[in-house]
């Protein structure tokens, strides 16, 4: 991680000051850094040991960033990671400028790599992530939101990246077709686990652990797993209460649909299915000889169910 760390802080620099700025800001504000640990992960599972790697996870995580500050401007988000964000700091339009330039820097690199399979995983992925995006935009305010429509925004938004990268790191290591869509289907199903969950904790996170607002999610009225659960399980009255939250982004009324979620167990129901998909993503590993890269592939399914930020 630290060899790729170089590589961003290497592959950031930029004539323009404010480009540097922004994209050092949010590059150095804290993330997990799980996607551009797949890519290491994978590879080191399949053997590899050049340099490749680093690139391609440095590659994952502009993209990643790019997602993000792109995103807080159409959330309108103030807080990420527990810190301002780019926009709230810089402005929108700088923040989806300098997304642009992420997105194109990461393609700039693609293209050194010079490996047609591997541009096509990253250009296909970074394509449907654009679509998950405007699909989510579709679906805000719409309370006839269910579980099949909920969770191909999450596939396309979040998963695709995680998918992206399992598979990059099945590429270079050199892996049969097999174990590279073992790999793909590994990271997908931890993808869809571990944004289960970040919506699991945005009804019940501790602010300071997570680095966003509690509500975040109703106040933009994102009909997520838990309020489609008490939409569809609980009384009429609470299944009207989230209804009237989801169309009025209904941040007014967040202690009461707290109060529907935890009565309805609509949170233990997403962590099952979270766990579900955790489970998928152990199986997808099969075929992966043992490793301590295995292992440590293995651990991130424990930590994308059990974790609290």
């Amino acid at each position: 991680m630290q060899a790729v760390d170089a590589v961003i802080r290497r592959r950031l620099h930029s004539e323009v000051v404010l480009v540097r700025q922004v994209a050092e800001y949010i590059i150095q504000s804290g993330g997990k850094r799980l996607r551009p640990a797949l890519v290491l992960l994978a590879a080191g599972a399949l053997g590899y040991r050049g340099t490749r790697q680093h690139e391609l996870a440095a590659v994952i995580e502009f993209i990643h960033t790019a997602t993000l500050l792109h995103d807080d401007v159409v959330d309108e988000s103030n807080l990420r990671r527990g810190r301002e964000t780019a926009n709230a700091l810089f402005g929108n339009a700088a923040s989806v400028l300098v997304g642009d330039f992420l997105y194109s820097r990461a393609f700039q690199m693609m293209v050194e790599v010079d490996d047609m399979r591997i541009m096509r995983v990253l250009s296909d992925a970074t394509n449907i992530i654009a679509e998950g995006e405007v699909l989510q935009l579709m679906n805000c305010h719409d309370t006839n939101v269910d579980e099949v429509r909920y969770l191909q925004v999450i596939r396309y938004k979040t998963a695709k990246l995680f998918e992206a990268a399992a598979q990059l790191g099945a590429i270079i290591g050199g892996g049969s077709r097999k174990i590279e869509q073992g790999m793909a289907d590994y990271g997908m199903h931890l993808g869809t686990a571990f944004q289960l969950i970040d919506d699991v904790l945005d009804y019940s996170g501790a602010e300071v652990e997570t680095g966003k607002h509690l509500g975040d999610d109703l106040a933009e009225g994102k009909p997520t797993l838990p309020l489609i659960y008490v939409m569809q399980h609980g009384t009429p009255e609470q299944a009207s209460c989230v209804r009237e939250a989801i169309k009025n982004g209904g941040e007014n009324d967040f202690q009461a649909v707290l109060a529907a979620i935890h009565a309805t167990g609509a949170l233990e129901h997403a962590r099952r299915c979270a766990q579900a998909e955790a489970s998928l993503a152990r199986a997808a590993l099969e075929e992966l000889p043992a490793s301590t890269y295995k292992d440590s592939l293995l651990e991130l399914c424990l930590f994308a169910v059990a974790r609290s930020f």
